[in-house]
This record gives structure tokens, C-alpha cells and sequence, in this order.
């Protein structure tokens, strides 16, 4: 490390004001804050001192989306695997998985970080770290079989409508990748309707080789087929049972993973893996998570009490732990920058989305990943939701000095 700072010092001045290499400012401090922390500090008096940065907190959010990247690349090989009936280790699943995971990622980091490059040389400010876990989760929300165009054009739609028109880093309010999976939601519903990648298995059985793949539905897309359906027809007790102990979509499936969906969000053990991380170092809000998963499984119980169709009769613990539920939870309704900052804030910010998930996703099964458009929502509403928390402070207090 010491070599490499040394090498970075001795180039630095060719890229400082009057050098020959001046105009490409914003990559070299780029470099250089991601590898070392930077020589630039706050000048004003700052009133709060403390060790973590905005690149040691993107950092550790990385760290806790690893879990559900690996699995999410072993799953997509699982699943080709399955499709064609053979048998494979744990490399080969992983191989095949890298095969459709590393051009989403390169895709999304390629087309957003080169976005971000181009405003910050404009702006004549340095490269914020903000982009390093929206480059990442972007993959994981997409249904792996999605076009790398279509990924490319809702990477630049969410990084310049979504972030950078509003200022930049910490200035969105909006959550950017699920900015970039609702562009694609509306704009291409079809490549979102629900289903996901799967190898087309007569072909791979003639020629052997990976082509490209059709499309089976997801657990929510099975369910959203049941929906103004009569419970007791042979098809929907077909699809409920597939819900049922050692069914493919079974309570057990569901929380270890192996089932089809979207790369990140399919297990439930990698994803709170990374919610203990994010918890444990004070990145992720305890608070919002818990009230996201009771307002979740409240909407459950109120389903279960209607039972108009078979999809309200899901057990609640069995809705939370489909789709894109507690992957929203733990890192997207976690987002310190689009949520309720407030401690009453967040709890109410928490239910809320929690609450909507489970109705949007049953009640309008045109949306059959209520997770989505509920954190979105709740993103626009918790500067409101701030205002009204510190308003009632402000009375109270206003109260307490008036019976003095």
C-alpha cells in the first residue's frame, strides 16, 4: 500500500491545476479517495467528529449485499441446471450464474459511473461514493434475462433524472435503483412482467450450450394469476399447492432461496446475513426494518381475515418472505438518504411500506412487486412524514413551557 501511495503522489501533480493532465481531475480524486482516505477535510466547525465516511459507509454496504450477489449467482445455475435436468457442482452453477450477472453489473457500473464522471467534471466537484451500492443493486432488482440496453438506458434515466437534476449524491429523493427498475416497469413491461430467466431446455439438449433462455413466472406471478379467480377451481388449488410443504414455492424454498426470481432477492437467509451487518454497524435502521416487516405481516392477517381470493389466504409470514419483500426491506427502505430521518419518522416511514407492499402487490396484480411502487411512494412521503413528527415535537414542548 505504501508503494501504491507513493506512485499515486508522484502522478498527482500532473493532474492538479496548470498539469498536462488537469482536465481529467475528477477520475485521478476519484482514484485516489477510493483508495486512500482524502487529504481534503471539513475547514468550517464541524460539530460532529467521527471515524465513518461516506466511502466506508458505501463500503460496508457492499459488503453486506456479497451474500445476496453469490447466492443469486449460484441460484441462476441452479435453476439452469434444474431446467435441464442435470446434475452440477458448485463451480460449474456459479460459472453459469457469472456468465449472466457480470455483464448486468458491468452494464450498470459502466453507464452510471460514466454518467457521474460527466457531471462531476462539469460541476468542477469531486466523484461521491454514492453510486458504488446503487451500481450494485441495480443488478440484483432486475430479472436476470432483462436486455443489457434496457438496463443501460434505466441506469442513465434513474442517475440523471433521478440524482444528478436534484444535485447529486445525498440530494435524490427517490431511491435510485428502484428508480431504474420502475423506468423499465412502465417502459417495458413485458421483460417485467413477474417471470424470470430459464434455459430453453430443447435446445440446450440438442446443442448443449447455453442459449438464450425463456421465461417461467416467479411466486408473485403464479399468485397474481389467481387473482378474481374462485378458490376451489382445480387451477388455483394447482398454483396454492405449489405453496404448500414440499411444493416448489414451500415456506423452506422460499427462505433458502432456490426458487426462481430476481438475482438478489430470492433468499431470505443471505439478505438478513447482510441486514445483521447493516444493523450491527449502524448503517441500517433497526427501526425501519421492524416496522417494515409488522406492517407487512399486519397486512397479511387483515388478507387472511377477507379471504376474497387464494392469494389473501397466504399465511403473511409466507407473503414477507416471497418477491422482493425483504430485499426492499433491509436495502432499499434502509436508504438514509430517501427515508424518514427522524426516530418516530422511521417507525411510521417502516409500517407504512411494509403495509403497502403486501396491499399493492395482492390488490392490483398489474403489479405483481408491490415492493417496489410502496418504497417509492413512502421515498416522496417521509419529508412530510419528518415534518409532521417534528411539528408535534415543537407543540409539545410549546405546551410544557406554557404550564410552567
Amino acid at each position: 500500500m505504501k508503494a501504491l501511495h507513493q506512485l499515486i503522489e508522484s502522478v498527482k501533480p500532473h493532474f492538479e491545476e496548470g498539469g498536462k493532465l488537469s482536465k481529467f481531475w475528477v477520475v485521478f480524486d476519484s482514484l485516489e479517495t477510493f483508495s486512500f482516505t482524502p487529504g481534503h477535510v471539513t475547514k468550517s466547525g464541524s460539530h460532529i467528529r467521527d471515524g465513518i465516511d461516506l466511502k466506508r459507509t458505501m463500503f460496508t454496504v457492499i459488503v453486506a449485499l456479497i451474500p445476496a450477489l453469490l447466492f443469486g449467482t449460484w441460484n441462476i445455475g441452479d435453476q439452469y441446471y434444474a431446467s435441464i435436468g442435470q446434475d452440477a457442482e458448485l463451480l460449474e452453477k456459479m460459472f453459469v450464474g457469472a456468465l449472466k450477472v457480470i455483464p448486468l453489473i458491468i452494464v450498470s457500473y459502466g453507464v452510471g459511473l460514466g454518467i457521474e464522471f460527466y457531471f462531476a467534471a462539469k460541476r468542477g466537484h469531486g466523484i461521491n461514493e454514492g453510486f458504488l451500492v446503487s451500481g450494485m443493486l441495480i443488478p440484483l432488482v432486475m430479472p436476470i434475462d432483462v436486455p443489457l440496453w434496457m438496463v443501460a438506458v434505466a441506469v442513465a434515466f434513474a442517475v440523471v433524472i433521478g440524482k444528478e437534476v436534484f444535485g447529486g449524491t445525498g440530494m435524490n429523493i427517490v431511491n435510485i435503483a428502484l428508480t431504474s427498475r420502475a423506468f423499465l416497469f412502465f417502459a417495458y413491461p413485458k421483460q417485467m412482467s413477474g417471470e424470470i430467466w430459464i434455459h430453453d431446455v430443447a435446445s440446450s439438449k440438442a446443442a448443449g450450450l447455453l442459449v438464450d433462455g425463456n421465461t417461467g413466472a416467479t411466486a408473485l406471478g403464479y399468485l397474481a394469476g389467481t387473482v378474481g379467480k374462485v378458490i376451489d377451481t382445480p387451477a388455483t388449488q394447482t398454483v396454492m399447492n405449489m405453496f404448500a410443504d414440499g411444493g416448489m414455492f414451500s415456506i423452506q424454498n422460499c427462505i433458502i432461496g432456490s426458487i426462481p426470481g430476481s438475482l438478489g432477492e430470492t433468499s431470505v437467509i443471505a439478505i438478513l446475513v447482510g441486514a445483521v451487518i447493516l444493523i450491527s454497524t449502524g448503517i441500517g435502521s433497526l427501526r425501519i426494518m421492524a416496522s417494515f416487516l409488522a406492517g407487512g405481516l399486519l397486512m397479511g392477517f387483515l388478507f387472511n381475515l377477507i379471504g376474497m381470493n387464494a392469494f389473501m389466504t397466504l399465511a403473511p409470514w409466507h407473503q414477507v418472505v416471497i418477491g422482493g419483500f425483504m430485499f426492499g426491506m433491509v436495502f432499499m427502505a434502509t436508504d438514509p438518504v430517501t427515508a424518514a430521518s427522524t426516530n418516530t419518522g422511521k417507525l411510521i416511514y417502516g409500517f407504512l411500506g411494509g403495509f403497502l407492499s403486501i396491499m399493492i402487490r395482492v390488490f392490483n396484480p398489474a403489479y405483481p412487486e408491490g415492493v417496489m411502487m410502496a418504497v417509492l411512494f413512502m421515498n416522496v412521503m417521509a419529508p412530510m412524514i419528518d415534518h409532521y413528527v417534528l411539528q408535534a415535537n415543537i407543540n409539545r414542548r410549546q405546551k410544557r413551557l406554557q404550564n410552567i
